[in-house]
């Protein structure tokens, strides 16, 4: 008996492929001479390779192979650089057949293939047969002893199935009007390319600023390798027709422990309802790789802690809480998107994660957020979690009808700080219908139709408490 752990190996004995039916002046493009690389935000990239080829006059058959296998098709173009209105495409064609063990194997169904199986001892022993069916289901071989299902063991099968590849290509009819070489644009999209942006924030100890690095992260899955590539990426929500085809992405986190970065590598500029990164010096960006850059270095930039306790819905949308009143106060970083304050650089989406130095200088972890696309001059809030040492209860202390079409609410908050340093909290509530503020013992800003909020001081190791009504009109 044969061990199931032995492994299925494909030996082709005879590698007599069949090339495919092409005439007879078929022409292999050179390698890329000039590669640039747009990779976008939502797991596509734009690429564009130039490359030389000796063009016949009249027809040729121009193959390029290396091209991405997450390439879509319908996106593929070819243009000439060196005599633009010369050269015609009249065919295109992407071969994708790729010669691998599944492939193989169903296309020799039918035909005669061997199993060799080796014991433990050393005995050989060999099956013979007519292949039935391959993998992934299983194989099934018929022999003259009968049918034998998913037999272990190399695989021999007499000849490499015609019409496989052993990379993706291109293939072009072209009719050109001027012989000799030319140099040939070659740009199509495909899935398999994304990056994203993930920062690191060290605060201060009081908070009121911090130093902040971006690292871009590529993560190319889309089956090419694009070699010395000029390199932009592109920020926004760009809108795509769905086409079906979904490409797995492998999560790539990574921790740095400090914050040495070399100078910002990438200018940006702003593109149409987007901002593109533009990588100032060239790169490889390898098949199966995910490769960090930095996007910039801001130190000393400007910071100020929040504190924020976000409260129910009035008439239409109570909201929960414990029994005694008791809610969660949540402590957020913000900080200004602008020059003044050290930034001013439009901010691709991404992770915000944050540090600060403890009495022994060590850094440690205090919090991580998401954030949007921001542009310049606006205000990034990283939520760090719940703060520990300040406590809020917010409680209703009274209900008024005082006519079918008016309810009257009223309501108090107590806060409680027990830090040693005095701190600002923002009360938040959200009202829906139409309403409108009464009897408060704090001014308050209305920030839309439905939220207002209070900005109250609460001192070290004290307490501060709010009274405010709200007027629903039905």
């Amino acid at each position: 008996m044969v061990a199931r752990s032995v492994k299925t190996v494909l030996v082709a004995v005879a590698f007599a492929a069949a090339a495919p039916c092409v005439q007879a002046q078929e022409l292999q493009a050179s390698a890329p001479e000039n590669v640039s690389l747009t990779i976008y935000n939502s797991n596509f990239g734009l690429v564009k390779e130039v490359r030389t080829v000796d063009l016949h006059d009249g027809l040729n058959m121009l193959r390029v192979d290396d091209v991405a296998t997450g390439i879509e098709p319908t996106t593929v173009s070819l243009t000439s650089l060196t005599a633009p209105n010369s050269v015609t495409v009249r065919e295109q064609n992407y071969q994708y057949d790729l010669i691998d063990t599944n492939t193989i194997l169903q296309k020799s169904i039918g035909k005669h293939v061997k199993i060799r199986q080796i014991a433990p001892s050393g005995a050989v022993n060999t099956i013979e047969g007519t292949l039935l069916n391959s993998l992934p289901t299983g194989l099934v071989i018929k022999t003259a002893e009968g049918l034998v299902l998913n037999p272990t063991g190399e695989i021999e099968v007499a000849e490499l199935p015609a019409g496989l590849i052993s990379k993706p290509s291109l293939l072009w009819d072209l009719e050109t009007e001027k012989a000799g070489k030319q140099r040939l644009e070659v740009g199509y999209q495909t899935s398999g390319l994304n990056w994203k942006c993930d920062y690191v924030a060290v605060v201060n100890q009081d908070d009121s600023a911090m130093d902040l690095t971006s690292w871009v992260t590529l993560n190319n899955q889309s089956g090419a390798t694009y070699k010395n590539a000029a390199l932009k990426l592109l920020a926004g929500d760009v809108h795509m027709v769905p086409r079906g085809v979904v490409i797995d992405e492998r999560h790539y986190s990574g921790m740095r422990a400090a914050l040495a970065a070399p100078a910002p590598q990438f200018q940006e500029e702003t593109f149409d309802e987007y901002h593109l990164y533009s990588l100032q010096r060239r790169t490889d960006v390898k098949d199966k790789e995910t490769k960090q850059l930095t996007l910039f270095n801001a130190d000393a930039v400007k910071a100020h802690k929040r504190y924020v306790l976000e409260v129910g819905g009035g008439l239409f949308m109570p909201m929960s809480q414990n029994p005694d009143g008791t809610k969660k106060i949540q402590s957020k970083l913000e900080v200004v998107n602008s020059e003044a304050n050290h930034l001013g650089m439009p901010l691709p989406k991404g992770t915000v994660r944050v540090y600060k130095r403890d009495k022994d200088g060590s850094l440690q972890f205090i919090g991580e957020d998401e954030i949007d696309h921001t542009p310049r001059d606006e205000k990034i809030r990283v939520l760090l979690g719940n703060a520990f040492d300040v406590v809020g209860q917010w409680q209703q202390t009274n209900v008024e009808r005082v006519s079918n079409s008016v309810r009257r609410e009223r309501y108090q908050v107590k806060l409680h700080n027990h830090k040693d340093s005095a701190i600002t909290v923002t009360v938040i509530q959200h009202a829906y219908g139409y309403w409108k503020v009464i009897d408060n013992s704090a001014k308050y800003n209305q920030r839309d139709s439905h939220t207002f909020e209070f900005e109250i001081d609460v001192p070290a190791n004290g307490d501060a408490e709010l009274t405010y009504g709200i007027e629903f009109h039905n």
